[in-house]
């Protein structure tokens, strides 16, 4: 049998061209269509896809930041402690160069012993946050008088210093006249505090200890002031 002629041969390749083009692109198509289908019926409910309920994002904010724990009440007849037996650290997390400093000058000034101001490496909102181990109960309640609206935090520290955060809200300390705190009178716990007992199952991590503990002036400078290892959150 003779050999088809080259127009032959480039016409039946031609041809075979043209029938693999018409097969993928009918099959494109056809997936098309079924995309299309299966789509439709996704939106409109008449058929469930269990791999879109997956999250592909991160979920917003309030769902991930774990809900602080409440703070401990204190015992009953626990007097406010005398000011130069609370020993503080301040930090900035306000973001405003020289808070922590300013906020330090104002705690000595009334005889409370600042052991160091630092840099908070987190933005924190509000007013303030008061962290504390157990041996530090009174101690917090006794800072917190002096600060507009606090929260209180208790951590698994074992020692009896507190952390004062500054946060975005925190303006100065509450004027001395208007701090109520009596000597004499039982420290009253705040809304929402929980038995010691209670409040220890939910103590967050202490702060790592610090090799040193210089005590800078400029405080809150961004460029100056030394960080200090804040209570892990959450």
């Amino acid at each position: 049998m003779a050999a088809p002629s080259p127009d032959r041969q480039r016409t039946l390749r031609r041809r075979h061209l043209h029938e693999r083009q018409a097969v993928v692109f009918g099959s494109l198509v056809a997936a098309l269509a079924v995309v299309g289908l299966g789509s439709a019926a996704v939106y409109t409910g008449v058929m469930s896809a269990p791999f879109l309920d997956r999250e592909f994002s991160s979920p917003p904010p309030e769902e991930t930041g774990a809900a602080l724990p409440p703070a401990p009440c204190p015992a009953e007849g626990t007097l406010p402690l005398p000011y130069g037996s609370v020993q503080v650290s301040v930090l900035n997390g306000s973001g405003r160069t020289g808070l922590a400093g300013a906020t330090a000058t104002g705690l000595t000034t009334r005889g409370f012993v600042v052991l160091t101001t630092g840099n908070y490496p987190a933005s924190l909102s509000g007013t303030a946050q008061i962290t504390f181990g157990e041996a530090g109960i009174a101690a917090a309640y006794t800072l917190a008088a002096q600060v507009d609206q606090p929260v209180l935090v208790l951590d698994t520290r074992v020692d009896a210093t507190v952390d004062l955060v500054l946060g975005d809200a925190y303006a100065d300390l509450l004027d001395p006249a208007a701090v109520v705190l009596d000597p004499a009178v039982p420290l009253v716990g705040v809304t929402g505090c929980v038995p010691l007992e209670e409040a220890r199952a939910s103590a967050i991590p202490g702060p790592t200890p610090s090799p040193t503990e210089e005590t800078l002036q400029d405080g809150g400078d961004p460029a100056t002031e030394e960080p200090v290892a804040p209570p892990a959150e959450g």
